[in-house]
């Protein structure tokens, strides 16, 4: 198979009037499809049960966007059984044919970038912008993955031995469970999966609670595109009722999880307990978070660090594992930069997403709880400079929030929010603006802006997270460019969209013959 060499998906130019009309035609063709019921998908069977849940619009609580069958613990219990069936044959599948559906899947997305945008718009809050870049790294994922099978499946180096033919194989592990996360439903679902597919492996798929319709929409296209029943089955679900059950079985060969830190945690220790029947260890890829901050010194462009910290912090409403939700400012330069940020801030417009503002909603009713809950924590930890309350709505809409002067081991200087809240500190010096970034049990990715090359080199060897960036934001990687994954809480440090991640879905095979 000859194909091109990968090159990111081009993000799409709403100041185009051609791409405005496409997106306002994209938005009036899926508010035409809201509110239908999405089954379950078990080796290709359509399942509707009587148990179903409901997906809002978070900007609009009024407005249904789908209804989904929910799975018990038989109907999981069928899923596992249906993907452990169908890896005996999914596994000899040449690779190449494997990452032909991933490259089919890829241009059918393509040409309906504006619908996928769509209904990321309506089922968790995105504005055209962010949603625009979920599509187009979801497309990335599945071109990249393909290539990288195919690179993996040729003859790997090995260290010559007269007398001996000796290959090195990359071979899939088995079922996976892939429990992916609702801030980039389309992007980062899409990529666990596909990476777990291409590699041979097959899927056992629990999509997010607050996004399962854009979920159901991936599987119907991977249907679409020929991929046999039983590759991956889609299963919606309560945690309580068949999470433990699937990420237990012990059929289930690995679990790819992308989420909160708690949750994390919990399902590697679950998996930690060998299951009766068991014949492996099980392997976990996850990403599980982080406390990510933009350090500046006395040295830095003040406006440009601004509006990074700025964007960092509110880009979709800061419900990014990346976000950059601390600022660490040296102290030469401090008052410059909380006003530029300040004034930034209250330039942002809170809408509904359709509309395409600056700051949509949250995703739900217990973020919405829970933000404010740090809001009012923030408001005895610092000065509190802009924001600080609900906005206007119908539905769970939050000011972007600033707090300044706020102590390095506070709460909102220490624990993950996910929503529209800043915390800025000051740093008499850039070693301990460096010291203080590292201050937390998370690791994921951070910012440097600086002008000083010697204290570019400095944080390069002491910040301590997966990805670093030096003048610019700390969100936005970009796959093939960026590979992501962090350090301590934050996760395995998988590095999602780089070379090493298929290595995770894996097992190298080792076979010598001697002639």
């Amino acid at each position: 198979m000859t194909i091109a060499a990968f090159r990111n998906e081009p993000f799409t130019a709403f100041t185009v009037e051609a791409n405005r009309q496409a997106m306002e035609q994209a938005l009036k063709q899926v508010a035409s499809e809201l509110g239908r019921s999405y089954p379950l998908i078990i080796n290709g069977e359509k399942i509707v049960t009587e148990k179903q849940v409901v997906s809002i619009n978070p900007g609009n609580k009024d407005e249904v966007i789908g209804h989904l069958s929910q799975a018990d613990a038989e109907l999981a219990q069928r899923a596992i059984a249906v993907a452990d069936a169908t890896f005996q044959t999914w596994q000899y599948v040449d690779p190449e044919v494997r990452a032909g559906y991933l490259f089919k899947a890829a241009a059918v997305m393509r040409r309906r970038k504006f619908e996928y945008s769509a209904w990321l718009v309506y089922e968790v809050g995105k504005n055209w912008g962010e949603a625009d870049a979920d599509v187009a790294e979801a497309i990335d994922f599945l071109e990249f993955y393909g290539r990288e099978m195919i690179r993996l499946s040729g003859p790997q180096p090995l260290t010559v031995l007269e007398g001996e033919d000796n290959r090195l194989t990359y071979i899939p592990l088995g079922v996976g469970v892939v429990i992916p996360p609702w801030n980039f439903p389309l992007a980062i679902m899409a990529g666990m999966t596909a990476a777990a597919v291409v590699a041979g492996n097959t899927v056992v798929l629990k999509p997010a609670s607050t996004s399962p319709v854009i979920a159901a929409k991936f599987v119907e296209l991977m249907e679409e595109v020929g991929l046999p029943a039983g590759v991956i089955n889609f299963i919606p679900g309560s945690g309580a009722e068949i999470g433990d059950l699937i990420v237990d079985h012990p059929r289930t060969r690995f679990v790819s999880f992308t989420g909160s830190r708690d949750v994390g945690l919990r399902i590697n220790e679950r998996i930690s307990r060998t299951q009766p029947g068991q014949i492996w260890i099980k392997r976990l890829i996850a990403e599980m978070g982080g406390k990510d901050g933009i350090v500046v010194d006395n040295s830095a462009p003040v406006e440009e660090a601004a509006t990074a910290i700025v964007q960092s912090a509110f880009g979709f409403q800061g419900q990014k594992c990346s976000a950059g939700s601390r600022a660490i400012i040296h102290a030469d330069v401090y008052d410059a930069v909380v006003e530029l940020v300040i004034e930034k801030t209250k330039a942002l417009t809170v809408g509904t997403a359709v509309e395409n503002v600056a700051i949509g909603p949250v995703i739900d009713q217990n973020a919405y709880e829970k933000i404010l809950q740090y809001v009012e924590i923030g408001k005895a930890e610092g000065r509190l400079v802009a924001g600080g309350s609900i906005a206007e709505g119908n539905g769970y809409y939050i000011q972007p929030t600033v707090f300044a002067d706020v102590a390095p081991r506070a709460r909102i200087m220490q624990e993950e929010i996910f929503g529209p809240v800043l915390a800025l500190c000051k740093a008499d010096s850039f070693e301990e603006a460096i010291a203080i970034f590292n201050d937390t049990e998370y690791g994921l990715t951070g910012a440097v802006f600086s002008a000083k090359r010697e204290h570019l080199e400095y944080a390069r060897e002491r910040m301590h997270c997966g990805n670093l960036y030096f003048n610019r934001k700390c969100t936005g990687a970009l796959v093939g460019v960026h590979p992501f994954g962090g350090f301590n809480m934050s996760g395995t440090d998988s590095k999602a969209g780089g070379k090493d991640y298929l290595l995770l879905f894996t097992q190298a095979k080792l076979v010598s013959e001697k002639y």
